[in-house]
């Protein structure tokens, strides 16, 4: 299941903010407000860059130039341009992300979508009871502290306990502050779903 944006498609407030990643990296957060109970936000990776494509090919081709020059073996250039293809295909098609969106309707539940280079895009679905929470965690990454915010799924049978930890942004890893703006909206309307849900 999927959820849509409402009729018209049209947000009713946009606005852009820049942030960073945990490596000081560049990310752009789009948030998008088309009622008071449906709100999105989209974080923009930077995107490939063609000075490291560039590098990384040269290198693999120099490497496999050398052994050419050494085996006199054709089939050694052949394969070299053939692994570059291939590891640039996948790399774009399994690995690297632009930008992650996350979808919350209070009415429905919480969409969160992975837009890839390649054009391919990845979706997951939350309903709305399913939920729990939104919460901003920390972990340990790289002998660091970092942040991200993770979506807490109810537990069917604890009606008290936690089923899940969904993280949210995984690719993107924006560092606090971006994660605050986030979390408040997120916030807001968990808090009018669970005032509509109590006063029928």
């Amino acid at each position: 299941m999927r959820c849509g944006r409402p009729s018209g498609g049209k947000p009713v407030m946009e606005d852009e903010q820049s942030f960073s990643d945990i490596s000081g990296g560049r990310l752009a957060l789009q948030r998008r407000y088309y009622s008071p109970s449906c709100r999105e936000f989209c974080l923009s990776c930077p995107r490939l860059s063609l000075r490291s494509l560039t590098a990384v090919t040269c290198t693999v081709w120099l490497a496999a130039y050398g052994l050419f020059s050494l085996c006199e073996n054709s089939m050694i250039l052949s394969a070299a341009i053939f692994i570059t293809l291939l590891g640039l295909l996948g790399y774009l098609h399994f690995v690297k992300i632009d930008q992650e969106t996350l979808l919350i309707i209070d009415s429905l539940g919480i969409q969160m979508t992975s837009s890839y280079a390649s054009g391919k895009e990845s979706t997951t679905f939350i309903e709305m009871g399913k939920v729990k929470d939104i919460v901003i965690n920390e972990a340990i990454y790289m002998q660091k502290v970092i942040y991200y915010l993770c979506i807490l799924l109810k537990d069917p049978v604890e009606p008290h306990g936690i089923s899940q930890v969904v993280p949210v942004f995984q690719s993107a890893k924006p560092r606090l502050d971006c994660l605050i703006e986030v979390y408040r909206s997120c916030q807001e309307i968990l808090a009018q779903q669970k005032a509509t849900s109590t006063n029928p």
